[in-house]
Protein backbone atom coordinates (compact mmCIF):
# COMPACT_ATOMS: atom_id res chain seq x y z
CA UNK A 1 0.00 0.00 0.00
CA UNK A 2 2.98 2.67 0.45
CA UNK A 3 4.35 1.92 -2.92
CA UNK A 4 0.58 2.44 -4.39
CA UNK A 5 0.81 6.05 -2.52
CA UNK A 6 3.87 6.90 -2.92
CA UNK A 7 3.51 6.49 -6.54
CA UNK A 8 0.36 8.06 -7.04
CA UNK A 9 1.14 10.73 -4.78
CA UNK A 10 5.10 11.27 -6.80
CA UNK A 11 3.10 11.31 -9.81
CA UNK A 12 0.70 14.11 -8.38
CA UNK A 13 3.71 16.02 -7.82
CA UNK A 14 4.58 16.51 -11.26
CA UNK A 15 1.88 19.09 -11.91
CA UNK A 16 0.38 16.87 -14.66
CA UNK A 17 -3.26 16.78 -13.23
CA UNK A 18 -3.41 20.10 -12.98
CA UNK A 19 -4.58 21.06 -16.36
CA UNK A 20 -8.04 20.99 -17.48
CA UNK A 21 -6.85 18.92 -20.85
CA UNK A 22 -5.68 15.98 -18.45
CA UNK A 23 -8.68 16.17 -16.63
CA UNK A 24 -11.19 16.11 -19.76
CA UNK A 25 -9.32 13.51 -21.33
CA UNK A 26 -9.63 11.22 -18.56
CA UNK A 27 -13.44 12.02 -18.04
CA UNK A 28 -13.54 11.13 -21.67
CA UNK A 29 -11.68 8.01 -21.13
CA UNK A 30 -13.85 6.98 -18.54
CA UNK A 31 -17.02 7.59 -20.26
CA UNK A 32 -15.56 5.14 -23.42
CA UNK A 33 -14.95 2.36 -20.82
CA UNK A 34 -18.70 2.22 -19.65
CA UNK A 35 -19.81 2.52 -23.48
CA UNK A 36 -17.23 0.19 -25.15
CA UNK A 37 -17.76 -2.41 -22.39
CA UNK A 38 -21.91 -2.18 -21.47
CA UNK A 39 -22.61 -5.93 -22.01
CA UNK A 40 -19.51 -7.07 -19.92
CA UNK A 41 -20.74 -4.51 -17.18
CA UNK A 42 -24.01 -6.27 -17.23
CA UNK A 43 -22.74 -9.24 -17.52
CA UNK A 44 -20.75 -8.78 -14.50
CA UNK A 45 -23.58 -7.00 -12.11
CA UNK A 46 -25.92 -9.97 -13.22
CA UNK A 47 -23.31 -12.24 -11.90
CA UNK A 48 -23.15 -10.18 -8.35
CA UNK A 49 -26.47 -8.88 -8.22
CA UNK A 50 -28.92 -10.50 -10.63
CA UNK A 51 -29.50 -6.95 -12.14
CA UNK A 52 -31.15 -7.10 -15.45
CA UNK A 53 -29.59 -5.03 -18.08
CA UNK A 54 -32.02 -2.05 -18.20
CA UNK A 55 -31.48 -1.88 -14.67
CA UNK A 56 -27.80 -1.56 -15.00
CA UNK A 57 -28.12 1.27 -17.31
CA UNK A 58 -30.87 3.03 -15.48
CA UNK A 59 -28.95 3.04 -11.83
CA UNK A 60 -25.36 2.68 -12.80
CA UNK A 61 -24.08 3.32 -16.01
CA UNK A 62 -26.16 5.68 -17.15
CA UNK A 63 -25.96 7.96 -14.10
CA UNK A 64 -21.97 7.66 -14.07
CA UNK A 65 -22.03 8.46 -17.83
CA UNK A 66 -24.73 11.65 -16.75
CA UNK A 67 -21.85 12.83 -14.24
CA UNK A 68 -19.34 12.71 -16.76
CA UNK A 69 -21.46 14.68 -19.44
CA UNK A 70 -22.77 17.40 -16.85
CA UNK A 71 -18.78 17.59 -15.66
CA UNK A 72 -17.52 18.02 -19.19
CA UNK A 73 -20.25 21.06 -20.33
CA UNK A 74 -19.44 22.69 -16.71
CA UNK A 75 -15.80 21.85 -15.63
CA UNK A 76 -13.90 24.97 -17.11
CA UNK A 77 -16.14 27.48 -15.55
CA UNK A 78 -15.71 25.35 -11.73
CA UNK A 79 -11.85 25.21 -12.68
CA UNK A 80 -12.07 29.41 -12.74
CA UNK A 81 -10.45 31.61 -10.05
CA UNK A 82 -13.79 33.62 -8.62
CA UNK A 83 -13.37 37.16 -7.73
CA UNK A 84 -14.14 37.96 -4.04
CA UNK A 85 -14.59 41.61 -2.78
CA UNK A 86 -12.47 42.86 -0.15
CA UNK A 87 -13.45 45.33 2.68
CA UNK A 88 -12.55 49.32 2.04
CA UNK A 89 -10.09 49.35 4.58
CA UNK A 90 -8.20 46.71 2.27
CA UNK A 91 -7.52 48.65 -0.78
CA UNK A 92 -5.69 48.46 -2.89
CA UNK A 93 -5.72 45.18 -3.36
CA UNK A 94 -7.33 42.42 -4.94
CA UNK A 95 -8.44 38.96 -3.83
CA UNK A 96 -9.65 35.62 -5.73
CA UNK A 97 -10.37 32.01 -4.51
CA UNK A 98 -8.63 29.22 -6.38
CA UNK A 99 -9.88 25.65 -6.61
CA UNK A 100 -6.90 23.15 -6.14
CA UNK A 101 -6.89 19.35 -6.51
CA UNK A 102 -6.91 17.71 -2.81
CA UNK A 103 -3.91 15.06 -3.62
CA UNK A 104 -4.17 11.23 -3.61
CA UNK A 105 -7.70 10.46 -2.27
CA UNK A 106 -9.16 7.06 -1.17
CA UNK A 107 -12.44 6.03 -2.44
CA UNK A 108 -14.04 3.06 -0.93
CA UNK A 109 -17.05 1.71 -2.98
CA UNK A 110 -20.03 -0.65 -1.43
CA UNK A 111 -21.59 -4.08 -2.86
CA UNK A 112 -24.81 -2.91 -3.51
CA UNK A 113 -24.28 -0.26 -6.57
CA UNK A 114 -20.55 -1.32 -7.49
CA UNK A 115 -20.11 0.23 -10.37
CA UNK A 116 -21.87 3.72 -9.65
CA UNK A 117 -20.70 4.41 -6.35
CA UNK A 118 -17.19 3.80 -6.94
CA UNK A 119 -16.95 5.81 -9.91
CA UNK A 120 -19.44 8.46 -9.77
CA UNK A 121 -17.26 10.15 -6.42
CA UNK A 122 -14.11 9.22 -8.97
CA UNK A 123 -15.60 11.19 -11.56
CA UNK A 124 -15.12 14.26 -8.83
CA UNK A 125 -12.13 13.31 -7.81
CA UNK A 126 -10.85 13.46 -11.43
CA UNK A 127 -12.63 16.61 -12.66
CA UNK A 128 -10.64 18.32 -9.70
CA UNK A 129 -7.10 17.17 -10.65
CA UNK A 130 -6.53 14.51 -8.02
CA UNK A 131 -4.89 10.64 -8.50
CA UNK A 132 -6.98 8.13 -6.49
CA UNK A 133 -6.91 4.96 -5.29
CA UNK A 134 -10.13 2.80 -5.43
CA UNK A 135 -11.50 0.19 -4.07
CA UNK A 136 -13.95 -2.08 -5.06
CA UNK A 137 -16.18 -4.32 -2.42
CA UNK A 138 -15.08 -7.82 -2.48
CA UNK A 139 -19.10 -9.17 -2.29
CA UNK A 140 -19.41 -7.71 -5.65
CA UNK A 141 -16.23 -9.75 -6.74
CA UNK A 142 -17.30 -10.11 -10.74
CA UNK A 143 -17.71 -6.15 -10.86
CA UNK A 144 -14.71 -5.23 -9.08
CA UNK A 145 -12.79 -8.05 -11.25
CA UNK A 146 -13.40 -6.21 -13.63
CA UNK A 147 -13.10 -2.38 -12.75
CA UNK A 148 -9.46 -3.83 -11.83
CA UNK A 149 -9.05 -4.83 -14.89
CA UNK A 150 -10.28 -1.95 -17.47
CA UNK A 151 -9.84 0.97 -15.46
CA UNK A 152 -5.84 0.81 -15.91
CA UNK A 153 -6.84 0.41 -19.56
CA UNK A 154 -8.26 3.60 -20.17
CA UNK A 155 -7.48 6.25 -17.41
CA UNK A 156 -4.25 7.24 -16.74
CA UNK A 157 -2.42 4.32 -15.01
CA UNK A 158 0.19 6.18 -12.97
CA UNK A 159 -3.20 8.76 -11.52
CA UNK A 160 -5.79 6.23 -10.78
CA UNK A 161 -4.53 2.54 -8.85
CA UNK A 162 -7.30 -0.09 -8.05
CA UNK A 163 -6.79 -2.28 -5.05
CA UNK A 164 -8.82 -5.10 -4.53
CA UNK A 165 -9.65 -7.43 -1.44
CA UNK A 166 -11.60 -7.81 1.78
CA UNK A 167 -11.65 -5.93 4.87
CA UNK A 168 -7.75 -6.44 5.64
CA UNK A 169 -7.54 -4.94 2.60
CA UNK A 170 -9.15 -1.56 2.95
CA UNK A 171 -7.47 -1.41 6.90
CA UNK A 172 -4.15 -1.38 5.55
CA UNK A 173 -5.59 1.20 3.14
CA UNK A 174 -6.22 3.23 5.81
CA UNK A 175 -3.18 3.30 7.75
CA UNK A 176 -1.80 5.19 4.54
CA UNK A 177 -2.12 8.99 4.57
CA UNK A 178 -4.24 10.81 2.18
CA UNK A 179 -5.96 13.82 1.78
CA UNK A 180 -9.35 12.69 1.39
CA UNK A 181 -11.11 9.51 1.79
CA UNK A 182 -14.49 9.06 0.50
CA UNK A 183 -16.06 6.16 1.75
CA UNK A 184 -20.02 4.99 0.97
CA UNK A 185 -22.00 1.83 2.97
CA UNK A 186 -22.77 1.31 6.01
CA UNK A 187 -22.64 3.21 9.45
CA UNK A 188 -20.83 1.11 11.72
CA UNK A 189 -18.10 0.82 8.89
CA UNK A 190 -18.43 4.80 8.54
CA UNK A 191 -17.17 4.96 12.33
CA UNK A 192 -14.17 3.10 11.48
CA UNK A 193 -13.21 4.72 8.55
CA UNK A 194 -14.00 8.08 10.67
CA UNK A 195 -11.75 6.85 13.74
CA UNK A 196 -8.82 6.01 11.00
CA UNK A 197 -9.29 9.07 9.42
CA UNK A 198 -8.91 10.87 12.89
CA UNK A 199 -5.54 9.60 13.32
CA UNK A 200 -3.92 11.66 10.39
CA UNK A 201 -6.64 14.53 10.37
CA UNK A 202 -7.80 13.20 7.15
CA UNK A 203 -10.85 14.91 6.05
CA UNK A 204 -13.55 12.10 5.32
CA UNK A 205 -17.20 12.11 3.36
CA UNK A 206 -19.23 9.58 5.13
CA UNK A 207 -22.01 8.45 2.51
CA UNK A 208 -24.29 6.19 4.77
CA UNK A 209 -27.60 4.73 4.81
CA UNK A 210 -30.95 4.29 7.30
CA UNK A 211 -34.10 4.08 7.68
CA UNK A 212 -35.38 6.33 4.72
CA UNK A 213 -39.28 6.95 5.43
CA UNK A 214 -42.10 7.55 3.22
CA UNK A 215 -45.55 9.47 4.07
CA UNK A 216 -48.53 9.13 2.57
CA UNK A 217 -51.82 9.84 2.86
CA UNK A 218 -55.34 10.03 0.85
CA UNK A 219 -54.95 13.56 -1.08
CA UNK A 220 -52.71 11.98 -3.92
CA UNK A 221 -53.70 9.16 -6.49
CA UNK A 222 -52.97 5.99 -4.22
CA UNK A 223 -51.71 3.75 -7.44
CA UNK A 224 -49.65 5.28 -8.90
CA UNK A 225 -47.91 6.33 -5.17
CA UNK A 226 -48.14 2.64 -4.76
CA UNK A 227 -46.23 1.87 -8.13
CA UNK A 228 -44.03 4.49 -7.24
CA UNK A 229 -43.02 3.47 -4.17
CA UNK A 230 -42.99 -0.43 -4.55
CA UNK A 231 -40.23 0.88 -7.70
CA UNK A 232 -37.96 2.30 -5.50
CA UNK A 233 -38.32 -0.30 -2.99
CA UNK A 234 -37.63 -2.89 -5.09
CA UNK A 235 -35.07 -1.51 -7.10
CA UNK A 236 -31.83 -3.89 -7.11
CA UNK A 237 -34.06 -6.47 -5.02
CA UNK A 238 -34.24 -3.28 -2.10
CA UNK A 239 -30.97 -3.24 -1.42
CA UNK A 240 -30.45 0.34 -2.17
CA UNK A 241 -29.28 2.92 0.62
CA UNK A 242 -32.34 5.74 -0.12
CA UNK A 243 -35.12 2.68 -0.79
CA UNK A 244 -37.79 3.49 1.15
CA UNK A 245 -37.41 1.56 3.76
CA UNK A 246 -40.65 2.10 5.94
CA UNK A 247 -44.33 4.02 5.38
CA UNK A 248 -45.99 5.66 7.64
CA UNK A 249 -49.95 6.39 7.12
CA UNK A 250 -53.26 6.11 8.51
CA UNK A 251 -55.02 2.72 9.20
CA UNK A 252 -57.66 3.57 6.72
CA UNK A 253 -54.85 4.86 3.70
CA UNK A 254 -53.40 1.82 4.60
CA UNK A 255 -56.42 -0.33 4.19
CA UNK A 256 -56.69 0.66 0.25
CA UNK A 257 -52.97 1.08 -0.40
CA UNK A 258 -51.69 -3.05 0.68
CA UNK A 259 -54.00 -4.22 -2.68
CA UNK A 260 -52.19 -1.37 -4.57
CA UNK A 261 -48.50 -2.07 -3.28
CA UNK A 262 -49.56 -6.38 -4.43
CA UNK A 263 -51.29 -5.05 -8.07
CA UNK A 264 -47.91 -2.43 -8.49
CA UNK A 265 -45.45 -5.48 -7.61
CA UNK A 266 -47.37 -7.97 -10.07
CA UNK A 267 -47.93 -4.99 -12.97
CA UNK A 268 -43.79 -4.71 -12.71
CA UNK A 269 -42.33 -8.79 -12.14
CA UNK A 270 -45.81 -10.89 -12.55
CA UNK A 271 -47.39 -13.08 -10.22
CA UNK A 272 -44.20 -15.11 -9.52
CA UNK A 273 -41.39 -12.31 -8.88
CA UNK A 274 -39.08 -14.33 -8.64
CA UNK A 275 -39.14 -15.79 -12.27
CA UNK A 276 -39.30 -12.59 -13.82
CA UNK A 277 -35.81 -11.87 -15.52
CA UNK A 278 -36.32 -8.26 -14.02
CA UNK A 279 -36.23 -9.03 -10.42
CA UNK A 280 -32.53 -9.10 -8.80
CA UNK A 281 -31.18 -11.04 -5.78
CA UNK A 282 -29.35 -10.49 -2.33
CA UNK A 283 -26.25 -10.41 -2.63
CA UNK A 284 -25.25 -13.35 -0.34
CA UNK A 285 -26.35 -16.06 1.22
CA UNK A 286 -25.93 -14.69 4.57
CA UNK A 287 -27.46 -11.37 3.51
CA UNK A 288 -31.03 -13.08 3.07
CA UNK A 289 -30.65 -14.87 5.79
CA UNK A 290 -30.32 -11.38 8.27
CA UNK A 291 -33.57 -11.01 6.08
CA UNK A 292 -35.04 -13.65 7.02
CA UNK A 293 -34.53 -13.11 10.40
CA UNK A 294 -36.42 -9.99 10.22
CA UNK A 295 -39.68 -11.83 9.08
CA UNK A 296 -39.49 -13.67 12.53
CA UNK A 297 -43.18 -13.26 14.13
CA UNK A 298 -43.96 -11.15 10.90
CA UNK A 299 -47.06 -12.11 9.27
CA UNK A 300 -46.93 -10.63 5.57
CA UNK A 301 -49.67 -9.01 3.76
CA UNK A 302 -48.46 -10.83 1.00
CA UNK A 303 -44.82 -12.06 0.41
CA UNK A 304 -42.35 -13.62 2.63
CA UNK A 305 -41.21 -16.56 0.49
CA UNK A 306 -37.52 -17.21 0.86
CA UNK A 307 -35.72 -19.10 -1.87
CA UNK A 308 -32.28 -19.99 -0.87
CA UNK A 309 -31.11 -21.36 -4.31
CA UNK A 310 -31.72 -18.23 -6.00
CA UNK A 311 -31.10 -15.94 -3.28
CA UNK A 312 -34.00 -14.26 -3.13
CA UNK A 313 -37.29 -12.80 -1.26
CA UNK A 314 -40.33 -12.31 -2.48
CA UNK A 315 -41.59 -8.52 -2.59
CA UNK A 316 -42.97 -8.39 1.11
CA UNK A 317 -44.92 -6.27 2.62
CA UNK A 318 -45.80 -6.00 6.55
CA UNK A 319 -49.06 -4.06 7.24
CA UNK A 320 -49.55 -2.67 11.01
CA UNK A 321 -45.89 -3.43 12.04
CA UNK A 322 -44.79 -3.00 15.50
CA UNK A 323 -42.62 0.42 15.76
CA UNK A 324 -40.38 -1.04 18.52
CA UNK A 325 -40.08 -4.59 16.31
CA UNK A 326 -36.59 -5.69 15.05
CA UNK A 327 -37.75 -4.68 11.62
CA UNK A 328 -38.12 -1.08 12.71
CA UNK A 329 -34.72 -0.91 14.07
CA UNK A 330 -32.36 -1.30 11.52
CA UNK A 331 -31.98 -0.31 7.91
CA UNK A 332 -33.73 -3.19 6.25
CA UNK A 333 -31.55 -3.23 2.53
CA UNK A 334 -34.26 -5.71 1.29
CA UNK A 335 -37.38 -6.22 -0.46
CA UNK A 336 -39.71 -5.57 2.80
CA UNK A 337 -41.59 -2.93 3.73
CA UNK A 338 -43.18 -2.32 7.18
CA UNK A 339 -46.47 -0.11 6.94
CA UNK A 340 -46.30 1.51 10.28
CA UNK A 341 -49.76 3.15 11.30
CA UNK A 342 -50.13 6.85 12.54
CA UNK A 343 -53.00 8.91 13.04
CA UNK A 344 -52.32 12.24 11.52
CA UNK A 345 -49.28 14.17 9.66
CA UNK A 346 -48.23 15.42 12.85
CA UNK A 347 -47.30 12.13 14.05
CA UNK A 348 -45.70 10.94 11.37
CA UNK A 349 -43.14 14.00 11.52
CA UNK A 350 -43.22 13.35 15.23
CA UNK A 351 -41.96 9.70 14.49
CA UNK A 352 -39.24 10.82 12.32
CA UNK A 353 -37.86 13.35 14.30
CA UNK A 354 -37.87 11.26 16.98
CA UNK A 355 -34.97 8.90 15.28
CA UNK A 356 -31.94 9.31 13.94
CA UNK A 357 -32.02 11.08 10.29
CA UNK A 358 -32.56 9.53 7.79
CA UNK A 359 -30.74 9.27 4.27
CA UNK A 360 -33.81 10.09 2.47
CA UNK A 361 -37.24 11.15 3.13
CA UNK A 362 -40.53 10.85 0.62
CA UNK A 363 -43.97 12.71 1.23
CA UNK A 364 -46.73 11.58 -0.92
CA UNK A 365 -49.19 14.34 -0.48
CA UNK A 366 -51.31 16.76 -2.12
CA UNK A 367 -51.35 18.78 0.61
CA UNK A 368 -49.46 22.15 0.70
CA UNK A 369 -49.51 22.30 4.21
CA UNK A 370 -48.58 18.27 4.79
CA UNK A 371 -45.56 18.99 2.66
CA UNK A 372 -44.41 22.76 4.43
CA UNK A 373 -44.55 20.35 7.91
CA UNK A 374 -42.59 18.12 6.34
CA UNK A 375 -39.82 20.65 4.68
CA UNK A 376 -39.94 22.29 8.43
CA UNK A 377 -40.56 20.05 10.92
CA UNK A 378 -38.04 17.17 9.86
CA UNK A 379 -34.36 16.44 9.06
CA UNK A 380 -32.83 14.34 6.42
CA UNK A 381 -29.98 13.85 3.75
CA UNK A 382 -33.13 14.61 0.76
CA UNK A 383 -36.12 15.20 0.75
CA UNK A 384 -38.57 14.11 -2.14
CA UNK A 385 -42.23 14.71 -2.39
CA UNK A 386 -43.84 12.40 -5.23
CA UNK A 387 -41.27 9.76 -6.54
CA UNK A 388 -38.65 7.92 -4.48
CA UNK A 389 -35.12 7.98 -5.06
CA UNK A 390 -35.15 9.48 -7.98
CA UNK A 391 -33.24 12.39 -6.87
CA UNK A 392 -29.84 10.59 -7.34
CA UNK A 393 -29.45 10.78 -11.03
CA UNK A 394 -30.06 14.91 -10.72
CA UNK A 395 -25.77 16.05 -11.86
CA UNK A 396 -27.12 19.43 -9.88
CA UNK A 397 -29.11 18.19 -6.59
CA UNK A 398 -26.54 17.02 -3.88
CA UNK A 399 -26.30 14.05 -2.62
CA UNK A 400 -25.53 13.19 0.84
CA UNK A 401 -26.75 12.39 4.34
CA UNK A 402 -27.13 14.30 7.72
CA UNK A 403 -26.26 13.44 11.22
CA UNK A 404 -26.07 9.39 11.12
CA UNK A 405 -26.83 9.09 7.63
CA UNK A 406 -23.89 10.74 6.76
CA UNK A 407 -21.42 13.99 6.10
CA UNK A 408 -20.39 15.88 2.95
CA UNK A 409 -22.02 15.77 -0.61
CA UNK A 410 -21.55 15.00 -4.07
CA UNK A 411 -22.67 14.82 -8.09
CA UNK A 412 -21.95 17.75 -10.32
CA UNK A 413 -20.42 20.52 -8.79
CA UNK A 414 -20.96 19.38 -5.54
CA UNK A 415 -18.02 16.17 -6.50
CA UNK A 416 -15.77 19.06 -7.68
CA UNK A 417 -15.93 21.32 -4.27
CA UNK A 418 -15.57 18.26 -2.36
CA UNK A 419 -12.39 17.03 -4.08
CA UNK A 420 -10.78 20.66 -4.10
CA UNK A 421 -9.51 23.62 -2.04
CA UNK A 422 -10.57 26.73 -2.44
CA UNK A 423 -7.60 27.93 -1.76
CA UNK A 424 -8.16 32.03 -1.20
CA UNK A 425 -5.46 34.56 -3.11
CA UNK A 426 -4.92 38.33 -1.66
CA UNK A 427 -2.77 40.60 -3.85
CA UNK A 428 -1.74 43.40 -2.05
CA UNK A 429 0.93 45.53 -3.76
CA UNK A 430 3.70 47.09 -1.40
CA UNK A 431 3.16 51.01 -2.76
CA UNK A 432 1.27 52.92 -1.86
CA UNK A 433 1.76 51.28 1.77
CA UNK A 434 -1.78 51.79 2.81
CA UNK A 435 -1.38 48.76 5.50
CA UNK A 436 0.45 52.16 7.28
CA UNK A 437 -2.47 53.08 9.48
CA UNK A 438 -3.12 49.54 10.88
CA UNK A 439 0.86 49.70 12.56
CA UNK A 440 1.49 50.66 16.24
CA UNK A 441 1.92 52.91 17.97
CA UNK A 442 -1.95 53.56 17.69
CA UNK A 443 -3.83 56.60 18.64
CA UNK A 444 -7.30 57.80 18.87
CA UNK A 445 -7.12 59.60 15.45
CA UNK A 446 -5.90 56.02 13.49
CA UNK A 447 -8.48 54.14 15.66
CA UNK A 448 -11.49 55.96 14.44
CA UNK A 449 -10.01 56.07 10.67
CA UNK A 450 -9.80 52.25 10.59
CA UNK A 451 -13.13 51.77 12.50
CA UNK A 452 -14.90 53.80 9.81
CA UNK A 453 -12.82 52.14 7.31
CA UNK A 454 -13.79 48.76 8.55
CA UNK A 455 -17.35 49.73 8.72
CA UNK A 456 -17.59 51.55 5.45
CA UNK A 457 -18.68 48.96 3.48
CA UNK A 458 -16.84 46.95 0.75
CA UNK A 459 -16.17 47.03 -2.59
CA UNK A 460 -14.87 44.46 -5.41
CA UNK A 461 -10.81 44.87 -7.13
Amino acid sequence: MKDVTAALREHFDTGITRGRHWRRAQLRALRRMLTENQGRIERALAADLGKAPAEVVITETGIVISEIDHTLRHLRRWMRPRRARLPLFMAPARARIVPQPLGVVLIIGPWNYPLQLLLAPLVGALAAGNVAVVKPSEIASATSALVAELLPRYVDPAAVAVVEGGPEATTALLRERFDHIFFTGSEPVGRIVAEAAAKTLTPVTLELGGKSPVYVDATVDLAVAARRIMWGKLLNAGQTCVAPDYVLTTPKVAAALVPLLRAAVAEMYGAEPAASPDYGRIVTPRHLKRLESLLDGQRPAFGGEVLEGTRQLAPTVIDDADPDSPLMREEIFGPILPIVHVDSPRAAIDFIAARPDPLALYVFSDSRRVRRGFLVGTRSGALNFGIPAAHLGVPELPFGGVGNSGMGAYHGEFSFATFSHDRPVLDKPLSPDSAAMAYPPYGRRATGLLLAMMHGGSRRR
